[in-house]
């Protein structure tokens, strides 16, 4: 990983100035006040040291991983790793669930936080100390009035499913009937000023013809978007309407306004992405130019809107609902974050 500074300094100096600037591009509260404290934490090692390589979020980068949402497009997004890379699983994990905690109760209330402690008791205890991989992820999101939401990523087993809200274990187990490849690898818990949610997410094993989600999506009342979802994904990957194995993920939440699904496909794991992926996925949003200019601003805001090169963008995720077609997220890395250059390098010398 190549720096400008002569001398190796923590890299929380580069994921603080990366998020300054993102926020004052983006017109929204400066996050460090809030966030700096866990990121000095998180990122305390130099910024030469490849150890960071070495985590589930994103791995051969730092676990730092900003999104772009359309629902959501003027908002400062990002999701990290917490504590250094020989953190147990457990502390992680209790160090995600002790942020969210710390920020709930003062800045979305009381209720807010019963609500979230109900809702993580099972994934905070001591259940399940021994399977887990990573602990947790933390993840927040920013706007011009300052904390929007916070969310955290737990791992879930599959003799966990019960102890989700019946609604959402009612999906949970319909999806892995429907579909007996996809396995629950997380629950999401975010909560945002005005309500609360939870999503399962899915490995599915084995490749994924995107239009072998229809039974699934018809179960769910959203079989009439399939087409949607299959344009967007389909038009960004230069047609390709097969995901491979270990390169899609599939989220379900239950909302007020019906199911929502969140197709994810990871695109370290697609062959051949093609060279011209922001445009073909600025082609897929044509119909939509407002959308268009928030993703051009959100990706000129971190330093990447001339990034054609795949290795800048980790995800693309195809979200639908009972009334919305699809909406994307697209989750990126600079690529002053990305260390896999160095640790080869390391591995040649070695």
């Amino acid at each position: 990983m190549q720096r400008q500074q002569a001398h190796a300094q923590p890299m929380a100096a580069h994921v603080k100035q990366s998020l300054k600037q993102a926020a004052h591009s983006l017109g929204v509260r400066d996050p460090l006040p809030i966030m700096g404290p866990l990121i000095d934490r998180t990122f305390y090692r130099p910024d030469d040291d490849v150890a960071y390589a070495d985590n589930r979020l994103t791995p051969g980068a730092v676990p730092f991983e900003p999104s772009f949402s359309e629902a959501e497009p003027d908002t400062l997004r990002f999701t990290i790793e917490p504590l250094g890379p020989d953190a147990s699983p457990v502390d992680r994990r209790n160090e995600a669930t002790n942020e969210m905690r710390r920020l709930i109760a003062p800045l979305f209330g009381r209720e807010a936080l019963n609500w979230f402690d109900a809702r993580s008791e099972e994934w905070r205890g001591f259940g399940g100390l021994g399977w887990m991989s990573y602990g947790a992820w933390f993840g927040s999101a920013f706007d011009e009035d300052g904390l929007y939401g916070a969310k955290i990523y737990y791992e879930i087993a599959p003799s966990q499913i019960d102890a989700l809200a019946p609604n959402l274990a009612r999906l949970t187990r319909l999806a892995m009937s429907v579909m007996p490849g996809l396995m629950p690898i997380f629950t999401s818990i975010g909560c945002k000023r005005d309500a609360g949610t939870q999503r399962v997410t899915f490995m599915h094993r084995g490749p994924l013809a995107l239009s072998a989600l229809g039974p699934l999506m018809n179960r769910l009342g959203i079989g009439h978007q399939l087409p949607s979802l299959m344009r967007v994904v389909g038009v960004a990957l230069g047609g390709r309407f097969e995901l491979p194995n270990g390169g899609v993920l599939v989220g379900l939440r239950d909302t007020p306004a019906g199911v929502e699904m969140k197709l994810e496909a990871l695109l370290a794991a697609v062959p051949d992405l093609p060279s011209r992926f922001l445009d073909l996925l600025r082609l897929g949003l044509a119909e939509r130019p407002r959308q268009v200019a928030a993703l051009e601003r959100w990706l000129s805001a971190f330093g990447v809107d001339d990034a054609n090169e795949p290795g800048h963008f980790s995800v693309l995720s195809v979200t639908v609902t009972p009334n919305a077609q699809a909406r994307i997220n697209l989750y990126v890395r600079p690529i002053e974050f990305q260390i896999s250059d160095a640790l080869d390098e390391q591995r040649v010398q070695n």
